[in-house]
């Protein structure tokens, strides 16, 4: 039954059941010889009270309409149909919530449509490489030992986006699955640092670490050695020669902070506000010519945000860049200065 014909029925009842009470009153009360005057002022009752259900009843089946109609739209495609927030507050809070789903499903098929987008140009560069050293080959203008150096980092550029998306994909949907365990920061820092030296070398830039904490974390190691490999990477590109880059691990009451912090030319207003965005490149610090695909901050930030902490950038009072993220202490285990 629909909620027109329920609101009918409830103002029939609400109208007949007094009207009945009355009628009865008025018979035992002054007889029958006065039942066509209680008869006309009961009628006219009625009228007016249907009059006023049925008034009340259009006031609150018209925005009920309204979010009809805009959740046909949707349901059609059109993922800029909104209702109207008006009516009684339930119903006003019905269509906020609708708005609010209305526009987080818009946000969700843009950032698709962006990704394919801008998927399907990144991938289109080493495969046109790829093309081209195919063709050459067969037209023996080459031999084919002449690319294979060539062929082998082009698909080691198609390989690791392939994996980024699909990386973003499981954090997007939900299925990213983290094996944690307990591990010690300070061990997994030195990794990172130790992996990065030669690079660090060659581009004349100091690379060290400020571990002021003997901390156990809760995470899964190779996804935070993937964040701080990133962030590592990036601030070491980055920064100019005989510049430097630290990575500082500093303890608090529940959880540790790791920031990454450079020497560079800092980061700009927009930069530190959407630096973490999939595909987005800054033309100073984030271009493809470095190889990136600009994933691998997005990536960062949902492993960060799986392990239940925060990531954010910032420029440093002294000059440079800071990327900082948290990490959750292992249960039992505060966090405790070096000697």
């Amino acid at each position: 039954m629909s909620i027109r014909l329920q609101l009918a029925a409830l103002a029939l009842v609400a109208v007949c059941v007094p009207l009945g009470a009355v009628l009865a009153s008025g018979l035992v009360m002054f007889g029958t010889h006065d039942f066509e005057k209680i008869a006309y002022v009961a009628l006219a009752s009625a009228v007016a009270a249907l009059g006023g259900a049925l008034a009340l009843g259009r006031r609150i089946l018209r925005p009920l309409a309204h979010l009809r109609a805009a959740s046909t739209y949707l349901a059609s495609g059109d993922l800029s149909a909104r209702a109207p927030e008006k009516g009684p507050r339930e119903v006003q809070e019905l269509s906020a919530s609708f708005n609010e789903m209305a526009a987080s499903l818009e946000q969700l098929f843009d950032a698709r449509r962006e990704l394919i987008a801008w998927a399907s140009h990144d991938l289109r560069t080493p495969l046109a490489s790829l093309r081209a050293m195919v063709e050459a080959v067969e037209d023996e203008l080459a031999e084919p030992g002449e690319y294979l150096e060539a062929i082998r980092i082009q698909t080691e550029i198609l390989s690791e986006l392939v994996e980024d998306l699909f990386e973003l994909a499981r954090i997007d949907a939900g299925a990213l699955t983290l094996e944690l365990r307990d591990a010690p920061l300070g061990e997994l820092v030195s990794r990172c640092v130790s992996s990065l030296e030669a690079e660090a070398r060659a581009r004349d830039v100091e690379l060290e670490a400020h571990v002021s904490t003997n901390a156990v974390v809760r995470i899964a190691p190779e996804k935070v050695e993937r964040v701080l490999l990133n962030l590592l990477t990036n601030a070491v590109r980055h920064s100019p020669p005989k510049g430097g880059v630290a990575v500082v691990v500093e303890p608090d009451t529940d959880y540790v902070l790791v920031a990454v912090e450079d020497s560079g030319d800092g980061l700009s207003p927009v930069a530190a506000q959407r630096m973490f965005e999939r595909f987005w490149r800054d033309d100073l610090s984030r271009t493809s010519s470095g190889g990136g695909a600009g994933l691998g901050l997005a990536i960062a930030r949902g492993l960060v945000q799986a392990h239940g902490g925060t990531i954010w950038a910032e420029n440093r009072d002294g000059g440079g860049a800071r990327v900082a993220f948290t990490l959750p202490l292992a249960a039992g285990r505060l966090a405790s200065s070096r000697p």
